[in-house]
């Protein structure tokens, strides 16, 4: 008999793991018969074998918990992100291939302890909001399946919704990571462009497209993005982003549009929540301010009225010009259109654009964030296959213009509406705010919502956020090999809750040396007038777990003062000076990872 299992958010089950009430194969089990029960046959197009879940976490239970941030927790992966093994069919079956390699995103997850439980559907080509464009059929609503569920990313969000897996990756270019949150009662992070690594995603638009993640609470997306964000030199539109610290503020300037220029097609309700979760925000401490929403909507028209339509007629054109029926004729239609753009179109949309956020530049020095509907209003599936464009068009209404405006975005949960469905808006604010929007919108979630996802669990019993992100008294720790960010050792500091903070390096002062008789392998720091500025990785560790971390240090190595290059000093990891003679200096290597590559 399987275990009863908790709460699939994070803490529920980390709880569990550490009580010892439940194991990986305790979890597996339950889950397993809980997917055999699902009664959506649309949600999945391909799961891993019940043999190989239970070989997994058999594995993980006898590897333990400890280094492992994500132990023992069940996800899911949308079906344009590549898993080694699995087909890639991003919804076209005479599209499918079988990758040998994992996606970096995916494979950080798995290195950290996350159990995949397969992947799912979405509209064809990650083209439509709705979920219903796939020919593995539509994915019907967790909450009511007359309705839609939202897209591209439908099948990620409805199995989150419905208590298959904890947390879920989806992709996001004009709205796929934040409405199947909205109609899932969950928490959309749609993350700052190239802060989560996109080589092994098929693209949509290739230099707009995000890894996003789908969660039950901020909490949980938080943790999620501490695993799969880091810089990736093999990904061309991959970014080095500095992370603001996540505290906003007692009080707070936000942004919402005129009147006037609010959306909601006729859906009186949805004005009505609106107006709910703005009062809601000043509650919080917040003060809106009415803007000027005409730069974002015609941002938002330059996706598929403009040359942008381009990148993603260049992924699929050779299957239009070889089997155009192997397309959905709506998905055709869309991706054909932008076979007509010229390059000289493309620069005229890039100048426009340039503009429109040289143009709001302003808007952000005098508010925190932006918030809006996540959607205007919501549709049966009936509706939505009746007119799937004209819908579809006004589903992107608030979502079609971040990407490329490059803000980063939290979509949230904020009541309900009269049908029963669940409410959502969303918050968003330049690249790089990415924590502060989760800190806010978590504080949002926990004042107008009361469940998780589509079951009756209650989200007042789970952790808060804001606990963790603005009050903590936090160390900044500077790390400089196997500890930083996707390397072996990373995961004992975000299993205690360490956030990155910044990359740099360490003032010119300072030589690496490669130490004998560590496995994993592990660098010496040893200041040196003669050294060189060496790449290091500065982490924010909670205070409350600092005498954890420290024993754990092993000698020759300590926690010393590590001076900066812009001259602040910093905890950190040294060495010992003994350590070092005879050992392999590797300073002109300028760092752990260069050395690495290098062997």
């Amino acid at each position: 008999m399987s275990p009863v299992i908790p709460g699939l958010d994070l803490a529920s089950l980390s709880r569990g793991y550490r009580d010892g009430v439940l194991t990986p194969v305790g979890l597996v089990e339950a889950l397993i018969a809980r997917l055999e029960a699902e009664s959506d046959p649309a949600i999945w197009i391909s799961r891993i074998g019940s043999d190989a879940l239970r070989a997994t976490a058999a594995a993980l239970t006898a590897r333990g918990a400890n280094g492992l941030p994500l132990f023992g927790i069940p996800f899911a992966v949308k079906d344009n992100i590549d898993v080694a093994g699995l087909p890639t069919t991003a919804a076209c079956p005479d599209f499918a291939y079988v990758p040998d390699v994992t996606a970096p995103a995916v494979q950080r997850l798995l290195d950290a302890g996350a159990i995949l439980i397969g992947k799912t559907n979405l509209d064809q080509f990650a083209t439509g909001l709705t979920g219903t464009r796939s020919p593995y059929g539509a994915v019907a609503n967790a909450f009511d399946p007359a309705y839609i569920s939202g897209g591209s990313s439908s099948g990620s969000a409805v199995a989150v919704a419905k208590g298959l897996v904890s947390f879920a990756l989806g992709t996001d270019t004009a709205g796929s990571g934040r409405v199947p949150a909205a109609l899932g009662n969950l928490v959309g992070l749609k993350p700052s462009r190239g802060l989560v690594s996109t080589r092994g995603v098929l693209p949509a638009c290739r230099s707009l497209d995000c890894v996003s993640v789908f969660a039950l609470t901020c909490a949980d997306a938080q943790a999620v993005l501490d695993v799969v964000a880091g810089f990736d030199g093999d990904d061309p539109f991959s970014r080095d982003l500095a992370i603001t610290p996540a505290a906003i503020g007692a009080v707070f300037r936000f942004g919402v549009p005129r009147p006037a220029q609010r959306e909601f097609f006729g859906d009186a309700a949805s004005a009505a929540a609106f107006e709910y979760a703005v009062t809601a925000l000043e509650a919080l401490g917040g003060e809106a301010v009415e803007v000027d929403y005409t730069p974002f909507r015609e941002a938002a028209r330059l996706l598929y009225d403009g040359p942008w339509l381009a990148e993603r007629h260049l992924v699929i054109r050779d299957l239009l010009r070889s089997r155009p029926e192997a397309v959905l004729p709506v998905v055709r239609q869309i991706i054909e259109a932008g076979s007509r753009f010229s390059a000289a179109d493309a620069f005229t949309g890039q100048y426009r654009l340039r503009a429109l956020r040289q143009a709001l530049r302003p808007l952000w020095e005098d508010i925190d964030l932006l918030v809006t509907p996540t959607i205007g209003t919501v549709y049966t599936r009936a509706e939505a296959l009746a007119d799937p464009v004209g819908l579809n068009d006004r589903l992107g209404y608030y979502t079609n213009h971040l990407n490329l405006l490059d803000l980063c975005a939290v979509a949230v949960p904020c009541g309900g509406l009269p049908i029963g469905l669940p409410y959502g808006i969303t918050l968003q604010a330049p690249a790089g705010h990415d924590a502060r929007l989760l800190a806010l919108a978590d504080r949002l979630h926990r004042a107008t919502s009361t469940r998780l996802g589509a079951s009756n669990l209650p989200l007042a019993e789970t952790p808060a956020l804001t606990e963790r992100s603005a009050g903590a008294a936090m160390l900044a720790l500077a790390v400089c090999g196997g500890h930083m960010q996707g390397l072996p050792l990373n995961g004992e500091l975000t299993a205690l809750g360490a956030r990155l903070q910044q990359r740099t390096h360490t003032a010119s002062a300072y030589c690496l040396f490669a130490l004998d008789g560590f496995q994993p392998p592990r660098p010496g720091l040893v200041r040196d007038a003669s050294g060189s500025p060496i790449e290091i990785e500065v982490w924010e560790l909670p205070m409350a777990q600092v005498g954890a971390f420290l024993a754990g240090v092993p000698a020759p190595l300590a926690i010393g003062s590590v001076e900066l290059a812009d001259g602040r000093w910093v905890k950190g990891f040294v060495c010992e000076g003994h350590a070092v003679a005879g050992a392999h200096d590797i300073t002109r290597f300028g760092g752990w990872r260069a050395w690495l590559a290098s062997r």
